[in-house]
């Protein structure tokens, strides 16, 4: 499709009451995500102010064809990096029905219902999204068609500069400047150790803003690469048992571990995580045999069914950072899950497992504690 005759139509004027609001889902497939569109006659600045919709889930794996109303409730609105200012995007969890139970893959609830339980903990995420760039055949982009492997070692492709070490830069630049208009909390990127393969980052924000980000720069990552004519798989063993893996590190804290002092509250916290490891193994991937694969003990791995954790350690399942120790306060990172887990999941998983499950009166306003940088310019502001 050419981009220029589309440009023609890009530029025609819009009524100015009019807005073009895409409404974005995760289907049931727990990886893939949907969308809409949707003209409404007003900014929404938040989401309770874009309107709820409905879709037919018996067409996205979320519903039978007999009862296949399914309900869009809007949890999150962007900036659109592709239609631009003053169009939006409306990240949505889907209910069974008229809207009163979660549908299966909507891990979005879980995990902010402990978000809201934990308030005054402040927990603050971030995640690592890495992901693997491949030609529409399925083979890795750049990689010698015919079953060939790049003739390069692995050790020049992290952070790699040139085309013999890298794959696929326009599109991880696009992304990155996509995401920043959006209004994610958009930290950075890199080139992965394998060919074609890169990461982003995402936070360190507080509470589910982490995992709504992740979700939507997930969504914005697709488009992208529709525009280039690439795919995009978060699968966590793409290339084989001789390549490396593909992951989503979670970097996990709270008020009390940012405190001096607080490195010993984060060795009781892995204690948890080592007494619930294969709780968590089973949910930290959208398939556990690929995750299995992904996790075993090579390429900077721990082994699926072992937990470890160390200090500066990258084949542990949980690693501090060597400044944590020596500041006695700080954050851990989960290396388990895999680059196709849900965010909403494992966030929730971390919450619930190192903080428990405490009462309703706990959520209480989070104390005037030091907070990662203010959010950016809400939806309906024009931009910065």
């Amino acid at each position: 499709m050419n981009k220029k005759v589309l440009d023609r139509y890009l530029r025609l004027p819009l009524p100015c009451n009019k807005v073009l609001a895409t409404y974005i889902w995760i289907d049931g497939s727990g990886i893939n995500l949907r969308s809409k569109d949707r003209v409404l006659n007003r900014i929404p600045c938040g989401p309770d102010t874009a309107p709820g919709w409905a879709f037919d889930g018996s067409s996205t794996g979320q519903a039978s064809t007999d009862k296949s109303d399914t309900t869009l409730r809007p949890a999150a609105v962007y900036r659109d990096p592709f239609r631009l200012y003053p169009h939006v995007l409306v990240l949505c969890e889907v209910y069974e029905g008229g809207g009163t139970k979660p549908a299966p893959t909507n891990n979005r609830k879980f995990c902010n219902d402990l978000c809201e339980m934990h308030r005054s903990d402040e927990p603050w995420f971030g995640l690592e999204q890495e992901y693997t760039m491949l030609d529409v055949d399925g083979w890795g982009l750049g990689w010698p068609k015919g079953g060939g492997f790049p003739a390069v070692k692995y050790q020049y492709s992290y952070c790699g500069v040139g085309a013999k070490y890298i794959a696929g830069r326009d599109i991880c630049e696009a992304h990155e400047k996509a995401c920043l208009y959006a209004g994610l909390d958009f930290e950075g990127t890199n080139a992965e150790v394998m060919f074609a393969c890169w990461e982003w980052q995402i936070g360190t924000s507080v509470g589910i803003k982490a995992a709504d980000d992740l979700w939507t720069s997930r969504y914005i990552m697709s488009r992208v690469a529709e525009d280039y004519g690439v795919d995009i798989t978060y699968h966590p063993k793409p290339m084989g048992a001789f390549h490396p893996g593909v992951g989503m590190h979670h970097n996990f804290s709270t008020i009390k571990t940012r405190s001096k002092g607080g490195y010993k509250l984060i060795e009781e916290y892995i204690k948890k995580l080592e007494t619930n490891h294969m709780k968590h193994m089973k949910q930290y991937g959208n398939d556990e045999a690929t995750n299995r694969m992904r996790l075993s003990g090579k390429f900077e791995t721990a082994p699926f069914d072992k937990f470890t954790a160390g200090v500066a350690n990258r084949k542990a399942s949980i690693r501090v950072q060597r400044k944590t120790k020596e500041d006695d306060m700080g954050f851990f990172e989960d290396r388990r899950p895999a680059g196709d887990c849900d965010p909403y999941l494992v966030c929730g998983l971390l919450l619930e497992t190192c903080l428990g499950n405490k009462s309703a009166q706990s959520a209480c306003p989070p104390s005037a504690k030091p907070s990662p940088p203010s959010p950016p310019c809400p939806a309906c502001c024009p931009p910065c």
